[in-house]
């Protein structure tokens, strides 16, 4: 193997192991300025978009052992990765198509599972990182708060019947 195919392949193995996804697209209407505005965008969840060469790619994702796409790798073919946030990732994705409709998602890998474009746009239906972590905390907080109104219930209603009582005592005076 060429010492320069050798190192496009290492290239692009290096951008499929910055995350845990990859989304494939085929960027062949996007303009220059086109292409610097996603990349902005990405930027904000860390994420990146890289043109590859599919040879390069397939050689890449088989080394890393990732799924089978080759399917996908038809046409001019950009990989979208990085960052933790993927459903983030996908919305901007998303948002940047509905925009511009200049790229067209061709397949996604999602823990070293293929994922179609349908499952990339529920992905996108996904509430963000930080929304689920207030959910989360707020789904644990809540049973602690319910034991703390049980725990208090017992004693208040104990104060309920002695102020009942006393009121009782003083109309009768």
């Amino acid at each position: 193997m060429r010492v320069e195919k050798k190192y496009l392949i290492e290239e692009v193995a290096g951008h499929l192991k910055k995350s845990d996804y990859v989304i494939l697209a085929n960027y062949d209407k996007m303009t220059v300025a086109d292409v610097s505005e996603l990349r902005r965008r990405l930027a904000a969840h860390n994420a990146e978009f890289h043109v590859v060469k599919n040879s390069s790619l397939r050689v890449a994702a088989q080394a890393l052992g990732l799924p089978n796409f080759d399917s996908a790798l038809i046409g001019p073919t950009a990989v979208i990765v990085g960052g933790k946030n993927s459903p983030g990732v996908a919305k901007v994705i998303r948002d940047f198509i509905k925009e511009k409709q200049k790229i067209v998602v061709k397949a996604g890998v999602l823990s070293n599972k293929l994922i179609s474009t349908r499952e990339i746009e529920k992905l996108a239906e996904l509430p963000s990182l930080d929304t689920l972590r207030a959910q989360l905390l707020g789904l644990l907080n809540q049973p602690a708060g319910m034991f703390v109104r049980v725990l208090n219930a017992v004693p208040q209603g104990v104060v309920n019947v002695l102020q009942a009582k006393v009121r009782a005592a003083e109309e009768k005076q």
